[in-house]
């Protein structure tokens, strides 16, 4: 195919960072206007698979509300004065709230949008760094801190991901995770219903855990529609019957492990299970049965358990649940990909004691891991006065953070607000700092951080498929040149930002990696099977504490006691459950038609029965009021969705199901992460006399 050389009409490959599936595209372009995309049948991971996101590029590249130039707001009014002067008047800002506070007066929030830009995240996490503030703030904390946590607790290092064998599994439990739509959580998964129906051919079983009977669910061989939250309870089941006669040694656990495991799962008879879970008795005991044929087991879990207040032991029960069958490591298990380029088995480790440092000044009690206080402190910080300053790379914290009005407040209580982004959000709108930020299609990558998330030891490379338009710049180089006014050095081996490039700040990257990948566009490489290959035990010889799992970390032994002693909940509690859209990626692509007459519009969805009960009409309104705030939103039944649950997705500004949460309650003391799942909300009709406003 032909380079992007930006004349006449050509055809270049690339591939999609929407998402961790990272899928193969060819992208038509006339000139330097992008026309077209679809999936690329070279690719040897997506094979031609793209999803309506990636085939949604084309419109997002032309968004009509792409940031073409930097937006300086002032108080007589914004205005757009050059890169120049906006960078000298934000760089000076920063200066001055570094006086008279501290670095701590500088913080920056890294949210989904940096982690798929591999140069614009390091360059920004340098700058962070250098500057000396330990104020960092990432999407982690938002919705999925339960998986390093236990990684951590566990294995000692919060990096470690196990991942799917894809390809010799012969069961999959699939736990609140939904690949058919989301493409896997921590796991990657480009085109999932090939990958699925590939399993069972080769007689394998796929079992999907949910309360709603998903677009995966459909293609499963079971589905089991659990009452939300409820996910520890059969996974505690699970162990509690596996786990007798598992060998400590095979197993690389200590043998006293074992027996404290056993004691705690030791309440979770059949009986509590199906009292709890909602499940039937004999559906329960197919499980068990199920995992016990297979002998090894491959088991996910996604937003639909990460989010939720037992999120931290259901995730680890999982680990168990894989270890005390001799799945972890094992073929048609869970492996742990060490990355192509981060290259994780040829390091030395020291393993970490899962000990969190104190939160911030504001918040000492919130725990501060992986090198990030948690996004819970952000606007306390803001509140207190420590923070002045907050730069906002790839991110909306309007539409991700709890109490959606408190943070808005904060936000613009604020000295400055920075924001980096490719088109217009809720929260540019509140920015005194706007620079626009160069595509995805506008710049050369790698998945840097995502690289041990896929399914094999592989990369890719892209060039930039156009070039950037207008006053469009990459992350890093903004960063580089404020970095540069306030004296610090943030690229490194002395490159400038005047004359750097992308390559120049990948090729080095690339170097260090496991073969390189040449530099033609969406260049793929995929280690050798034997470098290190899916059967490299390199966690187990490398990796962990004295060669053992630390199979039960007493905080999560306490918290699961706790679990064990709940009462049945009650049978009309609704409860509200997280979910994600085919047609976007939290706040993104939500107001593209996307082949449709108009973007999406959020609804809450609750089960025909529910409906029936609780009085409401479908496309008639509904207040969703939860312990901390109420939202209004239109009605919608769905038949697949068990009854005690409500489906309300989040990313959007109305109705935002921030104003349901609170930032200093229901906040999970091991991680810091507001719990955003399966908490229980009150669905009442609205009362059209009233003119109930949304979000209120």
């Amino acid at each position: 195919m032909a380079p992007a050389d930006g004349v006449g009409s050509r055809e270049v490959r690339s591939f999609c960072r929407i998402c961790n599936a990272l899928c193969g595209i060819v992208v038509t372009v006339e000139d330097d206007r992008v026309v077209g995309i679809r999936g690329d049948a070279d690719h040897p991971m997506s094979r031609g698979y793209t999803c309506p996101k990636g085939r949604a590029l084309t419109a997002f590249h032309h968004h009509p509300d792409r940031l073409d130039q930097p937006v300086l707001r002032m108080p007589a009014g914004d205005a757009a004065p050059g890169a120049d002067a906006v960078l000298d008047d934000l760089a000076a800002r920063i200066a001055a709230a570094v006086e008279a506070g501290g670095p701590d007066a500088v913080a920056m929030y890294l949210a989904s949008g940096s982690a798929f830009d591999t140069n614009g995240r390091r360059v920004a996490e340098r700058f962070l760094r250098l500057l000396g503030s330990p104020q960092k703030y990432t999407a982690t904390t938002i919705d999925t801190p339960c998986k390093p946590l236990v990684a951590e607790l566990l294995g000692g290092w919060s990096g470690l991901t196990p991942i799917w064998d894809h390809d010799r599994s012969r069961l999959l439990l699939l736990f609140g995770t939904n690949p058919v739509v989301s493409h896997g959580h921590s796991n990657a998964v480009p085109d999932p219903v090939r990958r699925l129906r590939a399993l069972q051919a080769r007689g394998g079983e796929v079992w999907v855990v949910d309360p709603r009977r998903t677009e995966t669910a459909a293609l499963a061989d079971r589905h089991l529609a659990i009452r939300p939250g409820t996910d520890h309870v059969l996974l505690a089941h699970l162990v509690r019957e596996l786990l007798p006669g598992t060998d400590a040694e095979r197993v690389a656990v200590d043998p006293d492990d074992l027996v404290a495991l056993a004691d705690a799962v030791a309440p979770f008879d059949l009986e509590h299970t199906a009292a709890h879970t909602g499940l039937d008795p004999a559906d329960i005991a197919g499980l068990v049965a199920a995992v016990r044929a297979a002998g090894t087991v491959s088991a996910l879990t996604g937003t639909g358990t990460s989010m939720t207040r037992t999120a931290n032991v259901t995730e680890w029960l999982l680990w168990c649940l894989h270890i005390v069958t001799g799945s972890s490591e094992r073929p048609g298990g869970m492996w742990f990909n060490p990355g192509y380029l981060l290259q994780l088995d040829r390091r030395s480790w020291s393993a970490v004691d899962g000990e969190p440092e104190p939160g911030p000044a504001s918040r000492p009690a919130l725990p501060r891991r992986f090198g990030e206080y948690p996004c819970a402190a952000l606007v306390p910080e803001i509140e207190a006065g420590t923070v002045r300053v907050l730069l906002v790379v790839g991110g909306n914290p309007v539409c991700a953070f709890p109490e959606r009005d408190r943070t808005v407040a904060a936000l613009r209580a604020l000295d400055t607000l920075a924001v980096l982004d490719v088109v217009e959000t809720d929260t540019t709108a509140l920015a005194t700092h706007v620079l626009p930020a160069a595509g995805q299609l506008e710049r050369a990558d790698v998945p840097w951080l995502l690289d041990a998330f896929q399914l094999e030891v592989a990369s890719q490379r892209t060039a930039a498929v156009v070039p950037p338009a207008a006053g469009r710049r990459p992350v890093w180089w903004w960063m580089a040149e404020l970095g540069r006014r306030l004296g610090l050095t943030v690229l490194p081996d002395g490159l400038d930002p005047a004359t750097c490039t992308d390559d120049d700040l990948l090729d080095p990257l690339l170097a260090r990696s496991r073969g390189g990948l040449d530099a033609l566009p969406a260049g793929v490489a995929v280690a050798l099977p034997d470098d290190p290959g899916r059967d490299a035990r390199w966690v187990h010889e490398r990796v962990l504490p004295d060669g053992r799992w630390r199979l039960v970390p007493p905080v999560l032994l306490a918290d699961l006691a706790t679990l064990a002693a709940e009462p049945v909940p009650e049978p009309d509690e609704i409860l509200l459950v997280p979910h994600r859209g085919l047609r976007r990626m939290n706040s993104q692509l939500r107001d593209l038609p996307q082949g449709r007459p108009a973007p999406e519009r959020p609804v809450v969805t609750v089960a025909p029965s529910d409906a029936e009960r609780l009085g409401l009409d479908v496309g008639g309104l509904a207040v969703v009021e939860s312990a901390h705030g109420r939202l209004t939103a239109t009605v919608a039944v769905d038949e697949r969705l068990r009854p005690g649950a409500a489906l309300l997705p989040h990313g959007f500004a109305e109705p935002n199901v921030g104003v349901l949460t609170h930032t200093d309650v229901d906040v999970d003391p091991r991680t810091g992460m507001v719990r955003l799942g399966a908490f229980p909300v009150r669905v009442t009709p609205a009362d059209a006399d009233q003119g109930q406003p949304p979000d209120r």
